[in-house]
């Protein structure tokens, strides 16, 4: 089995906001694949179908942002899924709008959710799907724009980022992270340098 978590808050004023993608995508890949995510397990929301051939647990943990590993950690437990069989799925402020960002492995580089997830499993081997959020000029404060909603300009351009991320997510489940490195890991906007 492979999981399938996508990292956010719950609750309607949290649900329209840069902090709240990772929830968007795997409501996505459940749209696609006809997989109910409403059963309450581990603090999550769940759902299991299949995706790529393969089964796919798919989770949105219902702890808040910085408790996310309280929820992921369980659910490998329960599931006996090994942390290489699972994608982390979250925003990124390091990284332009619209592009998302295939990781092996490496440190959560601030992100709260991914740095609880790390802690509770104790080990930087978590495969992850980062997408960018930067909204392209200077922001004041990094958590108020986190939390507020998105921006009609950034909601012209929202579906087709969420089905770009949702791709990539398909890609990871069915060919691995390395070929979706490949596949989907492009320079960041006025970076010269690739991404590890």
């Amino acid at each position: 089995m492979f999981l399938v978590a996508g990292l956010g808050n719950p609750g309607e004023q949290y649900a329209a906001t840069p902090h709240n993608l990772g929830f968007l995508v795997v409501d996505r890949l459940a749209a696609r694949h006809s997989i109910r995510v409403t059963r309450k397990e581990c603090q999550a929301l769940v759902g299991q179908g299949n995706i790529g051939g393969k089964t796919v647990l798919l989770a949105k943990p219902q702890t808040f942002m910085n408790l996310s590993g309280l929820a992921v950690k369980p659910l490998l437990e329960k599931n006996e899924i090994a942390v290489t069989d699972m994608l982390l799925v979250y925003d990124e402020l390091d990284l332009p709008w619209g592009s998302v960002r295939v990781k092996p492995k490496g440190s959560p580089a601030g992100h709260n959710g991914a740095i609880d997830v790390i802690a509770k499993l104790g080990t930087q081997q978590v495969p992850r799907l980062r997408l960018g959020v930067h909204p392209g000029h200077q922001i004041t404060s990094g958590v108020d724009y986190l939390l507020s909603r998105f921006t009609r300009r950034q909601t012209e351009t929202l579906d087709e980022f969420i089905d770009l991320a949702a791709d990539a997510a398909e890609s990871i489940i069915a060919e691995g992270v390395e070929k979706s490195m490949t596949k989907f890991n492009r320079r960041a906007q006025g970076s010269t340098t690739e991404e590890e």
